[in-house]
């Protein structure tokens, strides 16, 4: 007996220490929380990999204005004679030598001088496109801080429901207790102890579901931060305390106009469009290059050929632009006016934005103040009604409704709190100044 006494102890310590490493458990504040989300999110290398794209196009750009130097080389058999008639003076007739193989080799160099300023406007153009997605990024990273932020909230919220439940549900289990009691010396009726049975029971029930949304909560917060979905996050308790005086609504409308990550992406790329429309009427215009090459050939027993060397100026103009209609000017004039209003609606958007976030969080902030005085009032009448029912002059059901009406405005203190919180960051994101330490 002895002996299974000690393996059902070892078994014991081995599961739990089994469980208490499955359940990692991590403190994180919401800052820290922010940061592990910029560095793992998935949508930031998809913009990482745009950057790259654009860097690339940009180099693109670049490599134009280089000089271009192609060579080239063939070597060719001749399995039949060739009829070789030379028209030289004394060298006629079409006997000639017998030519099985030809070598020939040439090399060409291509030096842009003038394009119409296609090169020059094509880099510059590929600048505000770089600069453009980098700017993206920033404001995709302001948008991820937020949805962190939210998650956070979200698990901040259940894990205090669960405190509140819990300590009511403590409460609740002895005053079950002491009722039993009084039922068994005939002080109460049966059916006054299963009211306050009942009462336990959809409390047990509140705390499950806050427990669920938790584990929800808690999973969502791990594969937002790309931590193992096992982690127990333990939130800040004291970061619905961080929310600042709200300053008058233009002040955050100016914030937006300038801080905006999006809306400065807009006119990067506006900016190239500009220069897409010069680039597309540069078409119309002559390219001129500087050229050079050399040839080289040998045709045995006929004919060598070496240090071929030419030098010059090339021009090339395309002069079926003369009738035809240059449609890359009017896509690029398109795409202009297309930027234009576009930008127009962005900063209608961000007007209605600020002004909806910033009521928003006015009224969260008020909500606090309602819930808070909701609480103390619940809580003094359930102390009220608790004296009554004590000395007989409030029944059960008054009693019960008392206490579930505490729970529900406590809960609602700590909830409007966070939402306040969130709230507020919430308006610094659209102002585009929601700070990532």
């Amino acid at each position: 007996m002895k002996r299974i006494n000690n393996s059902v102890i070892a078994l014991s310590l081995f599961v739990g220490i089994a469980n208490a490493n499955a359940q990692e458990k991590k403190n994180l504040s919401l800052d820290e929380a922010v940061q592990l989300g910029i560095q793992n999110s998935k949508n930031l290398k998809i913009d990482a990999a745009k950057i790259e794209e654009a860097t690339a196009d940009l180099l693109e750009a670049k490599n134009r204005q280089l000089p271009e130097l192609k060579v080239s080389g063939s070597y060719m058999y001749l399995p039949i004679k060739p009829n070789v008639d030379i028209k030289l003076p004394g060298m006629s007739g079409g006997g000639g030598p017998e030519v099985h193989q030809v070598l020939y080799g040439s090399a060409n160099l291509s030096v842009p001088i003038y394009s119409g300023g296609r090169i020059k406007y094509g880099i510059q153009s590929a600048k505000y496109l770089v600069e453009a997605s980098k700017l993206s990024t920033e404001n995709d990273k302001t948008a991820i801080a937020y949805n962190v932020a939210q998650a956070y909230n979200n698990l901040f919220k259940a894990n205090q429901s669960i405190k509140v439940f819990e300590e009511n549900l403590a409460a609740s289990q002895k005053r079950d207790e002491t009722f039993l009691k009084m039922e068994n010396n005939g002080l109460i009726a049966r059916n006054d102890r299963l009211k306050a049975n009942l009462q336990t029971s959809n409390i047990e029930l509140q705390l499950l579901e806050a427990r669920n949304n938790y584990n929800i909560a808690n999973i969502n917060m791990d594969l937002l931060l790309g931590l193992p979905e096992t982690t127990e996050i333990e939130v800040d308790q004291n970061y619905i305390e961080e929310g600042s005086e709200v300053k008058p609504v233009d002040f955050y409308v100016n914030e937006a106009r300038e801080n905006r990550k999006d809306l400065q992406a807009l006119v990067q790329q506006r900016k190239a469009a500009q220069l897409g429309t010069k680039a597309a009427k540069a078409e119309n215009l002559p390219s001129i290059a500087f050229t050079g090459g050399y040839v080289a050939a040998d045709i045995p027993k006929f004919l060598t050929v070496y240090n071929a060397i030419n030098v010059g100026i090339g021009i090339s103009y395309n002069l079926s632009n003369i009738w035809k209609e240059n449609s890359s000017l009017r896509q690029s004039q398109a795409r202009e006016k297309q930027l234009a209003a576009t930008d127009e609606l962005l900063n209608d958007n961000i007007k209605l934005d600020v002004n909806r976030e910033y009521q928003n969080t006015d009224f969260s902030k008020k909500r606090i103040a309602v819930f808070e005085k909701s609480a103390e009032q619940a809580n003094e009448n359930y102390r009220i009604t608790k004296n009554k029912y004590d000395n007989g002059l409030a029944t059960m059901t008054e009693l019960l409704d008392a206490d579930a009406a505490q729970i529900a405005a406590n809960v609602g203190v700590i909830n409007a709190k966070a939402d306040a919180a969130l709230a507020y960051r919430k308006l610094l994101q659209t102002t585009g100044t929601l700070t990532i330490k």
